[in-house]
């Protein structure tokens, strides 16, 4: 088994969380969620003791397989019957506003 070294979670990772999530938290929330991240590492630990080597793993949750359908092309739109009721567009596109600043 390979060894580990554990997560500690401190302030760097709960700053480095919050960048990635694009949030801002105040103390007591950064605090929370540092006790709350350390608790489920915590409790993933613990579930790492299990001995599941004769385990099989598990592949479906059902004995039921193949439930998804073929994919079937039918009742298509034109590109002018879906910009039909769009805000904006940009010739055969719509237009949206910019959400990512970068």
């Amino acid at each position: 088994m390979i060894e580990k070294k554990p997560l500690i979670v401190n302030r760097d990772l709960i700053l480095k969380l919050e960048r990635l999530a694009r949030i801002s938290l105040t103390e007591e929330a950064r605090a929370g969620l540092s006790g709350d991240l350390q608790e489920i590492l915590t409790m993933v630990a613990k579930l790492e003791e299990l001995e599941l080597d004769e385990i099989e793993p598990l592949r479906h949750i059902s004995p039921v397989k193949h439930l998804l359908r073929e994919d079937e092309i039918k009742d298509q739109l034109s590109n002018e019957e879906a910009l039909a009721n769009a805000p904006d567009r940009d010739g055969p596109f719509f237009k949206v506003p910019k959400v990512i600043d970068r």
